[in-house]
């Protein structure tokens, strides 16, 4: 009887052993810590798509003028990403070699700051497409951020303005220009000081992503 009864016990803490040995481990305990590891995480997940974008450019699988949009947007997401893990590393080549990341073309791609594609800045085509995708980031992401001032939106939409001005391929009645100027002369004719409200932010926005999403396709049409 004790025999058996000593059995039964042996199996049940087994059996709660083997249960303990499934339980899911947590990387973080505090809503702090979950950030820094989601920080991590999408920080990886940018190097890992540069490099494979890099790999697709190398084997012609891309059009060059796709590879330059797409590698001046990664770029651009990279530089707000480490900005987030800069508290816990100094260079990127330190947290590569943490997390065992082997991507040498992206990181060559980070150190250049700039897509292969762009050889020079003398104003060439390439120049200009990384340029305009660039500011087209820049300013929709310091609209989901809320900074909404006249003298913080108008020097970054005029330069984008500028920017598309100067690009050959761009079609004269290419719809994204035509946006991009409403809300320029909407903030011209604002002060420095003044914010555009919550319904202003909203459609801007809105205008910007259909004028961006309009560009890439041009890209990918020429």
């Amino acid at each position: 009887m004790f025999a058996q009864v000593q059995s039964s016990n042996i199996s049940a803490a087994s059996s709660t052993n083997n249960v303990g040995l499934y339980e899911e481990v947590k990387l973080y305990k505090t809503a702090r810590e979950r950030e820094k590891y989601d920080n991590m995480a999408d920080l990886y997940a940018l190097i890992n798509t540069l490099q494979s974008l890099e790999k697709a450019y190398i084997k012609d699988a891309i059009l060059a003028k796709e590879y330059t949009a797409a590698c001046s947007k990664l770029l651009v997401q990279y530089k707000a990403a480490f900005k987030q893990v800069q508290s816990e590393f100094h260079t990127i080549e330190e947290f590569m070699k943490k997390y065992r990341l082997d991507c040498p073309a992206a990181l060559e791609r980070i150190k250049e700051d700039r897509p292969i594609t762009i050889k020079d800045d003398k104003g060439n085509t390439s120049k200009c497409i990384a340029d305009i995708v660039s500011l087209f980031i820049t300013v929709m992401d310091k609209l989901r951020l809320e900074i909404r001032a006249m003298d913080e939106i108008h020097p970054d939409l005029r330069d984008l303005m500028e920017t598309m001005n100067r690009l050959s391929i761009l079609p004269r009645d290419f719809e994204g220009r035509q946006k991009v100027k409403k809300w320029l002369d909407t903030l011209s004719s604002m002060k420095a000081s003044e914010e555009l409200d919550d319904g202003q932010v909203r459609q801007m926005l809105f205008d910007l992503e259909s004028s961006y999403n309009a560009f890439n396709q041009v890209l990918h049409d020429h």
